[in-house]
């Protein structure tokens, strides 16, 4: 009988060699993270820059390519305005860029689209943003792979009646 003044109980714990399924997300992605180890789950500028400027960098990567086609159908004397039209797209990241400079030093502990848009302009233009970046992120998705599919093509011809467009 277990009383209080009985201190001679043990604890009986069961052992069993059996381990529940593990779902398909952590097998792919692995053990979630706990709140004390998160903030030591940092990645480098590097890997950084290679994941996360992925929209920036392929808007311009596929911007001149873009122009070209364009102006092609327009004609070969169209073809002289891809100097200014590439202006205009420098200009424009130019001014992208002093805005991230300014957004960074304004909110030093990070702020998107959304929160600057939400403390600056109110809760409707952060919802725009938020909903424009969304749709950004995936029409970028699906740009490159356009482009992935015609460089591949025009590397390979004999893949040309397999594309999906």
């Amino acid at each position: 009988m277990l009383t209080p003044e009985n201190n001679q109980t043990e604890i009986m714990r069961r052992q069993s060699d059996y381990k529940p399924p593990r779902s398909l997300s952590h097998w792919l992605i692995g053990r979630p993270l706990s709140t004390a180890d998160a903030p030591h789950q940092t990645i480098g500028k590097a890997i950084g820059l290679a994941v996360f400027a992925s929209d920036a960098l392929s808007s311009t990567a596929y911007a001149t390519q873009e122009i070209m086609v364009i102006l092609a159908v327009a004609g070969t004397m169209a073809f002289g305005y891809v100097f200014p039209i590439s202006i205009a797209i420098v200009l424009l990241m130019t001014i992208v860029t002093i805005s991230y400079e300014q957004t960074v030093h304004a909110y030093p502990g990070g702020g998107g689209a959304y929160i600057v848009a939400r403390d600056n302009l109110g809760e409707l233009p952060a919802q725009i943003a938020g909903a424009a970046l969304l749709t950004d992120y995936i029409l970028t998705v699906a740009v490159s792979i356009s482009a992935g599919v015609a460089q591949i093509v025009s590397a390979y011809p004999e893949v040309f009646p397999y594309r999906v467009w």
